[in-house]
């Protein structure tokens, strides 16, 4: 069944073939790391995929470590401008709790083979917000592999996977990686990890009217210092957690959940003279006190493997800046000036770490982070890429 799904300016509505449904065959794991049953016996990923009318030899395929992208923006923009587009998921889709993110790159890697087994002559990678760290980490992998065990040392063949580089990669919206946001909202006042309320740093703590905003760049330089020592005592924890843990079960339990309290305070969420754009005060989440503490919002549940691997910022592999150092493919990075999450400095960071001229950094002017009652601006956007795949020929 064909739909009209979009609107050329040129020559007037566009029909796009309905999305359909991919369910593409994964690499499991020894750990029990889904809950479900139902998901682990599957032993698939799902994906979303809305052909182009007349079909297309390039898939754009869009990605993140956890979020559910079948219904992503780009699918029903896009695909209409000469691509077949997929809105991919991992296996962990919905649930980051016990996300590993070397697995993450076995699932990307499943996806792109499977397409790859379809015909696709050129495959574009889009890591859309969480999903820029990861992107970066997978064309590095692929190129060049080396991940042979995850920070916990639990072995993951990478080197052995067999992994297919794409042909590009798109940082869409996108921050530096998961460990690094998380370690720059984290609340360094919270100094009790059971009770985010119980004895707080009152030196370090953003929420205080006494330090601000705006904050001084002093204050400033000591937050982001408490920032960073909270998350090495955390990993320090879990890591001595992980010995314990394994001696008193006699080796018959090597994994525990724990809570992270206080994981969204980054003062440029209220003083917007840090790091300068047109985004309004506040998250995306509502007031950042609220925010900080609400179970709905960034790792406030994990387990001691998966702090590893995903939120350790010495520990993890998702570090984006460092990870496109290696990658030899053309690198786009659009982000948006009004965008609450990820920040100018963010896109600059993924730009300037790309180490060859085939790159380019776009700014949407007005965008917020989900493009949410915007459609001009996804326009726009859409825009940016298309001209950026026909100019580097990506369009089969």
């Amino acid at each position: 069944m064909e739909v009209a799904s979009s609107h050329d300016r040129d020559h007037g509505p566009v029909t796009t073939i309905a999305p359909e449904l991919l369910a593409i065959p994964m690499t499991t794991s020894s750990r029990l790391d889904i809950y479900s049953g139902v998901a682990r016996l599957a032993g698939k990923l799902w994906a979303a995929r809305q052909r182009c009318p007349g079909g297309s030899g390039t898939a754009v395929v869009v990605i993140h470590p956890s979020s559910n992208f079948m219904g992503h923006y780009l699918l029903a923009s896009l695909a209409p401008h000469g691509v077949d587009v997929i809105g991919a998921n991992t296996r962990y889709i919905g649930n980051d709790s016990m996300l590993t993110m070397e697995n993450c790159v076995l699932d990307i890697g499943a996806i792109i083979a499977h397409l790859r087994q379809e015909g696709y002559a050129k495959i574009v990678l889009v890591g859309n917000s969480g999903g820029g760290g990861l992107s970066a980490l997978y064309q590095s992998q692929a190129e060049v592999p080396t991940i042979t065990e995850t920070p916990a040392g639990d072995p993951v063949d990478i080197v052995g996977a067999a992994l297919s580089p794409a042909d590009a990669v798109v940082e869409l919206m996108a921050h530096p990686g998961r460990a690094l946001v998380f370690t720059e909202w984290l609340d360094p006042s919270v100094t009790d990890e059971s009770d985010p309320f119980h004895d707080r740093d009152s030196t370090v703590d953003m929420f205080d009217p006494a330090n601000g905003p705006p904050y001084s760049s002093e204050f400033l330089a000591r937050y982001r210092a408490a920032q960073l020592a909270r998350n090495r005592r955390i990993t320090a924890w879990v890591r001595a957690e992980v010995r314990r843990v394994g001696e008193a079960s006699a080796g018959q339990i090597q994994d525990l959940p724990f809570t992270v309290h206080g994981t969204v305070a980054d003062p440029r969420f209220l003083d917007l003279g840090i790091d300068p754009s047109d985004r309004e005060s506040g998250t995306m989440w509502g007031p950042p006190y609220q925010a900080n503490l609400s179970p709905a919002t960034l790792g406030h549940l994990t387990s001691l493997r998966s702090w590893l691997s995903q939120w350790s910022v010495d520990d993890s592999r998702c570090n984006g800046p460092e990870q496109l150092a290696s990658v030899s493919v053309p690198v786009l990075v659009i982000y948006g000036t009004a965008d609450q999450v990820c920040f100018p400095s963010h896109a600059q960071a993924l730009y300037d770490a790309v180490p060859h001229d085939r790159k380019e950094l776009i700014a949407v002017d007005g965008a917020t982070h989900y493009f949410a009652g915007q459609p001009q601006h996804v326009d726009r956007a859409v825009a940016i890429i298309v001209d950026w795949l026909h100019r580097n020929d990506l369009i089969a």
